[in-house]
């Protein structure tokens, strides 16, 4: 697909979604964050590694990989998904076109929007609202609400409802090109990561890194909550432990 067809197919995508979008405008000081692993590998080269090589952040499409179902190809989940909610803007055109995923960061979280897909987060820049598409619940679920920067009705529905912390996220579309050096204001860090080959990859990336709070869980309170993922994890957290 040509940069012109593309910028067609992103404009298309856009105007769709605005088309379903209702609420008022989004408050311009909230962010959308992409939250990921960044001690993952990519086709077996760390993934800070080969964000800095690139210097863009991919989807799925390109990358074969992801945080969730891996199913970004023709015929597949996401790209039904895609197909459905842009209404066919992205179907003929190129992997390298379609939006990256993350999540608004409606309440504000150090941690970023959607910590269900990684402690790590880019925060991208507010420029970059006027180009993403948002629905709530996630895209998973087929959903019916969607938003646009200048149309946001979905921060109320989210927080109406009443969801497991991990699933307490505004989906986010984020289309075009998304540039470490000029589209992300920050990497923000679990603070694990202090000292280690991540930190020192984090910052050949060209953009500022942070480091959020962490997150710290005891062991009593892990074994009173053996249902929440399974015995094996309470197990594995308890000999994990320091």
């Amino acid at each position: 697909m040509s940069t012109a067809a593309a910028r067609t197919a992103r404009e298309r995508a856009l105007r769709h979604v605005s088309g379903l979008a209702s609420g008022p405008p989004v408050d311009p000081t909230l962010r959308v964050t992409l939250n990921f692993h960044p001690d993952r590998s990519l086709h077996g080269k760390p993934i800070l590694e080969a964000l800095a090589e690139d210097g863009v952040y991919r989807s799925q499409f390109v990358t074969g990989t992801g945080n969730g179902g891996l199913t970004a190809h023709p015929g597949g989940d996401r790209w039904r998904w895609e197909s459905r909610i842009f209404d066919g803007a992205y179907d003929e055109g190129g992997a390298h076109e379609r939006p990256v995923y993350g999540a608004l960061n409606f309440r504000r979280k150090p941690a970023g929007g959607a910590p269900r897909f990684g402690s790590a987060h880019f925060r991208l820049t507010p420029q970059t609202l006027a180009r993403t598409t948002f629905c709530y619940p996630d895209s998973f679920f087929e959903p019916s609400d969607f938003g646009v920067a200048a149309r946001m009705g979905l921060i109320e529905l989210a927080l109406a409802d009443h969801q497991d912390e991990l699933d307490d996220y505004i989906e986010a579309q984020v289309h075009g090109p998304v540039r470490l050096d000029s589209h992300v204001e920050a990497l923000v860090l679990d603070p694990c990561y202090r000292g280690t080959a991540v930190e020192a990859a984090a910052l050949r990336l060209g953009c500022p890194v942070e480091w959020h709070p962490g997150f710290r869980l005891g062991v009593e309170e892990l074994r009173r909550h053996p249902g929440y993922r399974g015995r094996e994890y309470v197990d594995l957290g308890t000999q994990l432990a320091v």
